[in-house]
């Protein structure tokens, strides 16, 4: 049992929202109560203290789109790689480097992005995982690392006609493998989803082999529209565009999330809406990849359930939240719009999100939510309450400035320090990995 306290405290619970000195306790992987410092010290004598030390108590962040395939690219630069469309980025950067994981990559890929999703504040991950190299087993290796390091964790693997029929085989089965697993195991730190790369890498026969190994079992996590190539194909090749050809295989749905969806036509958008299914933007890497701005005003009208992911460009969601922001209002040519659709999409919506695939309530702080809580080293020097939090987030806070990160009930960093992490050993492994992959793309020693 913790008493974590003596911040100024965030609850995103709508009947108490904030408290200037406050805190919660936590037992068993829940908050058994929320309020004032000196209270529940009093109140919880047995309880360890931890001081928050003035910061800001918040929920843990969630990232509802990340690929954990990704994490070893940092610094990375492939000879003769120099993309000038989205396609050349994907072939030349993303599935070079997939092609080339193997089962020990990717649990280093998953030891990288974990512990820098910890340091930064992130207690909830959606991954969207590939390693075209070794596929079968993969998203066993993803958890033994989730489970190890405490994060909770959605996982799926992206199927792709891309490489080959038996690789599309492989990729399917995974999924229907891990959501057997996670079925069996029952815990609310582990859930499944049943993955899927563009359409445009994704045929009938392969979707249908999809909804059979799946049989309703989970939602689906697919890239929808990222780039015109999959708008192109759809129309050209099936005379659909591509949230109707979902629409035509039974894959939208409440459980069933949509990443990017910049492309997208009105007449999605309401089947989109009318499915109740979701949307993730991931701002940073869609002006990265130079495939446009995802219409987020217009699908925030439709009452489209609209959430928040990094696409892996970061790990850092106040860092997206800013983005999201600015790039809403350049592309309206509007100053004075996106600040609530933004600020709901991360700190309203991806509890809305996650809460489909968890039991436990996440990204609040309240009686009977998950433990799920993160300090921010944050000291205003400007006027902070109730009123003006989403203010500070976006112009003040940034993820490096978490201290303090737990999950589940279990404290995973206290005052910048990795609890339990031999993060020097374990940044070493992932070095070797890092430098063997980058040696296997440039034909070289690193």
């Amino acid at each position: 049992m913790y008493v974590l306290a003596n911040g100024k405290l965030i609850t995103r619970d709508s009947a108490l929202p904030y408290l200037a000195d406050g805190g919660v306790v936590t037992d068993g992987g829940r908050i058994i109560a929320v309020g004032e410092t000196a209270r529940l010290k009093e109140a919880y004598p047995q309880a360890d203290f931890v001081d928050a030390r003035g910061g800001v108590i918040m929920p843990g962040l969630i990232n509802a789109h990340t690929h954990i395939y990704s994490a070893l690219a940092r610094g990375l630069s492939i000879q003769g790689n120099n993309p000038t469309n989205f396609f050349e980025v994907l072939d030349g950067t993303w599935w070079a480097i997939d092609r080339h994981l193997d089962l020990e990559a990717t649990r280093a890929s998953a030891q990288a992005l974990v512990i820098d999703s910890i340091k930064q504040g992130v207690t909830t991950i959606f991954d969207h995982h590939a390693s075209y190299c070794q596929i079968p087993g993969s998203l066993m290796k993803i958890a033994e690392v989730t489970r190890e390091y405490g994060m909770r964790a959605c996982l799926c693997y992206e199927v792709s006609d891309r490489d080959g029929e038996e690789k599309s085989l492989q990729a399917v089965q995974e999924n229907a493998d891990f959501i057997a697993y996670c079925e069996q195991e029952k815990s609310d730190m582990l859930k499944a989803m049943f993955g899927g790369h563009a359409l445009f890498t994704i045929s009938d026969k392969t979707f249908e082999r999809m909804e059979a190994a799946n049989g309703g079992r989970v939602g689906y996590h697919i890239h929808v529209s990222e780039g015109m190539n999959d708008v192109y194909d759809s129309l050209q090749t099936y005379g659909r565009r591509p949230v109707q050809r979902l629409q035509d295989h039974g894959i939208l749905g409440p459980k069933t999330i949509l990443g990017h969806c910049i492309h997208v036509s009105t007449a999605e958008m309401d089947i989109i809406r009318a499915t109740d299914t979701m949307v993730v933007n991931n701002p940073e890497s869609n002006m990265g990849n130079a495939v446009g701005i995802s219409p987020i005003l217009p699908m925030y009208r439709k009452g489209i359930l609209l959430g928040m992911g990094t696409d892996a460009y970061t790990n850092d969601m106040l860092e997206s939240l800013k983005v999201a922001l600015c790039s809403q209002r350049h592309n309206a040519c509007l100053p004075n719009v996106a600040w609530c659709e933004v600020t709901d999409m991360l700190f309203k919506n991806n509890a809305k999100i996650a809460n489909r695939s968890f039991e436990a309530p996440l990204g609040v702080l309240k009686a009977g939510a998950a433990a799920d809580v993160i300090v921010m080293d944050y000291k205003p020097y400007t006027p902070f309450g109730g009123d003006n939090i989403d203010g500070h987030m976006l112009f003040g806070m940034t993820g490096r400035q978490c201290q303090t990160t737990m999950i589940n009930g279990r404290l995973r960093m206290v005052d910048r320090e990795l609890v339990d992490i031999d993060e020097e050993a374990v940044n070493a492994h992932i070095l070797e990995s890092a430098k063997r992959l980058w040696g296997q793309l440039n034909h070289c020693t690193y």
